[in-house]
């Protein structure tokens, strides 16, 4: 049974998401540490999926997101314009000066190579993001007034505050009772929890927004992590999770959760930072569904990959409405995104579609 999405000419936007949008500091081939120079980017998990949507697929998105009124606020802002994600639902704040009651999230990014693995170091404390609070959005006005197909929030955003949680369950509220589909990216991030209540309340938290969601995204650590749902069956001295292993643990989830109408997740095996074997797996309406597989897929940039998964993942649903064309959708975006530096997609829908059709990579002239 298709996914019941309202109408598009019934609503604004395609999808809207709600998360904090960071200035990622890149220092190419070089490291952090060493480095006299930076590539400025924007990035956040769950912006990057409507950036994605917007800037691949060609839907009408916006970002729900807060910021200091600064230069630096105002750089990611311009990045986001350039995305074409609306930025009208952009909470700013006053800023002090100095950056001692409210600033703007960094996120600095190295993208690893061969044997030397990705790392992030965000500096993101007291952002304008992590301060929003119940009562700060209108989310009337964002979902009953001029509407939207799609929510995508997720576990990152639900993880910055003590009162981020609340706003996040604010939002899928308001989302229900306007008949927008809500999806929901769990993104486990421990050194996000350890200030509010670690893993306990990471679970306490995700398991009452998971009451609401339509569609979960995440791999098995973030369903173990996030939800307490353990995976049987996983050898430890494998970096994957076998594929009949997640299907039973899905199976157990659904059945807690049954307002769940679809799960997926990426599938990925590392071999080094730059090689890794990819593909995905959707769950929906009983059936499971496996994507194109990318053995040894080359990879350039692997941050955002997982971002760009969901939102070919929710474009499939949203044009289509069909679990397998959605999943295929996600892999190959998220593939294709891995291969050009930064968070956010440089891919076209014609290329997704060209690499879904079985073309290669030779020139197109």
């Amino acid at each position: 049974m298709p996914i019941d999405i309202k109408p598009s000419d019934s609503c604004e936007y395609a999808c809207v998401s709600l998360g904090e949008v960071m200035l990622r500091l890149d220092p190419g081939e070089g490291r952090c540490h060493t480095t006299r120079q930076f590539q400025a980017w924007e990035g956040g998990g769950e912006y990057n999926v409507t950036r994605g949507l917007r800037r691949c697929f060609g839907l009408k998105t916006a970002v729900i997101t807060a910021f200091a009124d600064n230069p630096v606020g105002r750089l990611v802002e311009d990045f986001i314009m350039q995305g074409g994600v609306d930025t009208d639902l952009i909470k700013w704040v006053d800023y002090d000066g100095i950056g001692r009651t409210v600033r703007n999230g960094m996120n600095f990014t190295e993208r690893g190579f061969g044997i030397r693995g990705a790392v992030g170091c965000p500096d993101r404390g007291n952002t304008a993001a992590s301060q929003l609070t119940v009562g700060d959005i209108d989310w009337e006005e964002i979902f009953g007034n001029r509407g939207a197909q799609w929510f995508h929030t997720g576990g990152i955003f639900a993880a910055l505050s003590a009162t981020t949680p609340d706003v996040v369950l604010e939002a899928v509220k308001c989302a229900k009772k306007h008949g927008t589909i809500v999806s929901y990216d769990l993104n486990y991030r421990p050194s996000l929890w350890k200030d509010f209540g670690g893993l306990e309340k990471c679970q306490e938290v995700n398991r009452e927004i998971a009451q609401y969601v339509d569609v979960m995204i995440g791999n098995e650590e973030d369903f173990t992590a996030c939800l307490g749902f353990e995976v049987e069956g996983v050898d430890e001295n494998i970096s994957h999770i076998p594929v009949e292993a997640f299907k039973n643990m899905i199976k157990t989830a659904t059945s807690q959760f049954p307002n769940f109408k679809a799960t997926a997740t990426t599938l990925r095996a590392v071999k080094t930072a730059t090689v890794n074997d990819w593909s995905a797996i959707a769950w929906h309406d009983g059936e499971f569904f496996e994507s194109i597989q990318f053995p040894g897929l080359e990879i350039l940039d692997r941050v955002g990959g997982g971002d760009s998964f969901a939102s070919g993942l929710i474009y499939g649903f949203l044009t289509e409405n069909d679990p397998q064309q959605a999943v295929n959708y996600g892999c190959v975006h998220g593939a294709l995104a891995m291969t050009t530096p930064g968070d956010t997609t440089m891919a076209s829908l014609k290329e997704v579609q060209k690499i879904m059709g079985g073309g290669g990579a030779r020139v197109d002239r």
